[in-house]
């Protein structure tokens, strides 16, 4: 356990505690924990996990817009559900992202469980986006990671960040129980 892990775990807890109450002040937090992320997952050869923090950095800042422009219109942070043609678009292409970068990955890396590691990640993008957009779905997804998480960080060493996604699988269940609510809220004010 590093300075450095300590400093993006403290950050990690924030950030998702703000994105479950949908703050928008979760972003600044996010980017930083992004950064911090980046280095730890390179220096334990989780390239997958070391990309996605970069991803996650440009998909932070598209959600701080997002987020902030749709509380200009609506005055709250609006929640929203994706049709179940979309739910099925979104698994396919998912599954097929997974296939795609874990054999990537481990063909041509070096990277420690790449299938593992690949899943994750590419179940994070999924998951990051969805969030971006304000759609409750992110929330199961989420869970999932976390899930995954949990495992691959504990096999790799890195009990800091197991304990942190353990924290964050529990704010995920809080978040998808938290963003239902809103929504119905949301409908009843219709």
């Amino acid at each position: 356990m590093s300075a450095l892990e300590i400093v993006a775990f403290a950050l990690g807890v924030i950030n998702v505690t703000l994105v479950v109450r949908r703050s928008i002040w979760n972003y600044p937090f996010a980017l930083v924990m992004v950064l911090l992320y980046a280095r730890i997952f390179f220096d334990a050869k989780l390239y997958s996990d070391a990309l996605l923090q970069l991803f996650f950095f440009a998909v932070n800042l598209y959600g701080w817009w997002a987020w902030s422009r749709a509380a200009a219109v609506a005055g709250e942070v609006v929640v929203e559900r994706l049709s179940a043609a979309s739910r099925w678009r979104w698994a396919a292409g998912s599954a097929v992202a997974i296939i795609g970068w874990s054999s990537l990955v481990s063909r041509y890396t070096d990277a420690a469980l790449p299938w593992w590691d690949a899943t994750a990640a590419i179940l994070s993008v999924v998951a990051q986006i969805l969030m971006s957009r304000r759609l409750i779905e992110n929330w199961v997804l989420w869970i999932v990671v976390d899930l995954l998480s949990i495992g691959l960080y504990a096999v790799k060493g890195l009990e800091l960040t197991m304990l942190l996604y353990a924290i964050f699988l529990a704010l995920a269940i809080w978040g998808l129980i938290d963003w239902r609510g809103a929504e119905r809220r949301q409908r009843a004010t219709r």
